[in-house]
């Protein structure tokens, strides 16, 4: 049943914080399983930050391929906020890519709003609750009410209740903000496994920022199913000619609800 988006999710969200962590208990690193990337970032992605990713216009299903595994490896229950407009531009998220990474999809709960106010409003709603392991945040170009004014107060959400943002930019220039980090991700060719079944989701990413602690890196990485983690590509395999299907797929195929995804909007 088609409903008001905004207040499902609001419904939804109070139902999950009533049995929500505290911010004490959530704070801390969480390593995504690559050594060089977790001592760039201090141990690992921080809990109760906003951490900025993002992506060139094409490479938006990888860039919701990589905020898929770094909410998988965050845990806990997650929200996944998108405008309609990218829906538009390149599809549903693709639940079958959304399984391979680990993450069942019954408990993500996706939200397609009319526009970036409604997501931001939304986003603000879900940082707030404790009960979230984190909350993709899902924007497109560069709309006008994301700025650093409604950057710091993502962030200031983020510290109070220990919710870590991961705010997924798409085709927008740089801009100042209040993030814990900027990691820049672009997809990378998979390596190709026994019988020349396909590989791997593979990236290319690069700490473009980071607040308190240096910047710079960029590594090839590739997910590791089997243990839940990124780890380095293997640069001297072969390649396949193109990329791992991403998170997002064809809209006319109906694959959200068909795996279960519970969606509003």
């Amino acid at each position: 049943m088609r409903v008001d988006s905004l207040s499902l999710i609001q419904r939804r969200i109070a139902l999950i914080e009533r049995g929500g962590r505290t911010a004490s208990e959530a704070a801390g690193h969480v390593p995504t399983g690559h050594d060089r990337i977790d001592r760039a970032l201090g141990g690992g992605v921080m809990r109760a930050r906003v951490h900025e990713l993002v992506a060139e216009s094409e490479a938006a299903g990888s860039g919701a391929g990589f905020a898929g595994v770094l909410a998988h490896r965050l845990g806990g229950e997650m929200i996944w906020l998108r405008e309609r407009d990218a829906e538009l531009r390149c599809g549903q998220l693709h639940a079958p890519g959304i399984a391979a990474i680990g993450i069942d999809p019954a408990r993500l709960l996706l939200a397609v709003l009319p526009d970036a106010t409604a997501v931001l409003r939304a986003a603000a709603d879900a940082v707030r609750c404790a009960g979230l392991g984190s909350v993709v945040i899902e924007l497109w170009g560069n709309p006008r009410a994301y700025d650093l004014t409604a950057s710091r107060r993502l962030a200031l959400l983020a510290e109070a209740s220990g919710v870590t943002a991961l705010l997924l930019r798409v085709g927008g220039d740089v801009a100042p903000s209040a993030a814990q980090t900027r990691i820049g991700v672009a997809p990378a060719p998979s390596v190709p496994l026994a019988a020349d079944a396909p590989g791997h989701p593979a990236w290319t990413v690069e700490l473009q920022r980071q607040r308190g602690r240096p910047a710079g890196g960029i590594w090839r990485v590739e997910w590791d199913r089997e243990h839940g983690q990124l780890r380095d590509q293997d640069h001297d395999a072969a390649t396949l000619s193109g990329v791992v299907p991403p998170l997002s797929g064809d809209r006319s195929t109906g694959t959200i609800r068909a795996a279960g995804l519970r969606r509003t909007g």
